[in-house]
């Protein structure tokens, strides 16, 4: 290791490397009484006031605290002030308290209540002509896609498929509510004609990294924007060969009759 160091003149603190060495206490409690000797007399350096400065949570602070407490570097009081309320007194030494080298300090003022903060005044209210455009309203998310026509066994394929994508990637494991939601849709495209492989890779495949919130939403939004297009109409079936009643050839018809040339040659049929 290189240090390269700059000579400070202003803004900086001393800091024994005795703390900053010390054998027996955390990184946090190092870091958090090099940060408290950098603090002026009267700071707030309570729990609640540590941990709305730093990321570690009340828990990790206030075992720091009790570290520090307990090998000398700080210490707590509690006191009464003279409206009643109780607060927290806490002193801040270099060097260990029961240590040679602990000089004394100079007892910081006396613990006064804040007075109370003069009430804000009421913002002006501006004039109608400025008031900001309220935005526009979110367009309402698309309904899932249901199938046009009832299949033999209902939904069984569509849920067997959802109730097994939690195999893919255990993120999308649902409930069986959601299960029972989404099995329509699924159900659509099945009726598209995708194949339950083809539906479970459209579901499955380029999942983002990130935690899935809500995976039954995301799954409702691929099956919705990705839904496969109708397939085309089938072509129509051409009629059935029928022979003719005259001359017993072939011809197409919807029913038996006579063909084309043999239509004409049929007797009239007169009222009896």
């Amino acid at each position: 290791m290189t240090h390269v160091n700059v000579r400070l003149t202003t803004r900086y603190t001393v800091v024994d490397n005795r703390l900053l060495q010390h054998r027996e206490l955390s990184l946090t409690a190092i870091g958090l009484a090099g940060h408290i000797q950098s603090l002026p007399t009267g700071a707030r350096v309570d729990i609640r006031s540590l941990t709305a400065r730093f990321p570690e949570g009340e828990v990790r602070i206030a075992a720091a605290l009790r570290e520090l407490e307990a090998h000398g570097y700080l210490s707590r009081t509690r006191e009464r002030l003279p409206n009643g309320r109780m607060v927290s007194r806490t002193v801040s030494y270099n060097r260990p308290t029961g240590t040679e080298e602990v000089r004394e300090v100079t007892p910081p003022p006396p613990l006064t209540p804040a007075p109370a903060p003069a009430p804000a005044p009421a913002p002006a209210r501006p004039e109608r002509a400025h008031l900001p455009a309220a935005p526009p309203p979110r367009p309402p998310k698309p309904p899932l896609p249901e199938p046009t026509r009832s299949t033999p066994d209902p939904r069984r394929t569509a849920t067997t498929l959802l109730a097994g994508l939690h195999h893919d990637d255990p993120r999308l494991l649902l409930p069986e509510r959601e299960v029972r939601r989404l099995a329509p849709a699924v159900d659509a495209w099945l009726e598209r004609g995708a194949t339950p492989a083809a539906v479970r890779r459209a579901l499955t495949s380029g999942l983002p990294t990130e935690p899935l919130l809500h995976p039954a939403g995301f799954l409702a939004h691929r099956l919705t924007e990705h839904l496969p297009p109708p397939p085309p109409p089938a072509p129509p079936r051409p009629l059935p060969f029928q022979d003719c009643d005259g001359c017993d050839r072939p011809f197409r018809a919807a029913e038996p009759g006579h063909c084309r040339d043999c239509r004409p040659h049929q007797p009239l049929q007169t009222a009896a």
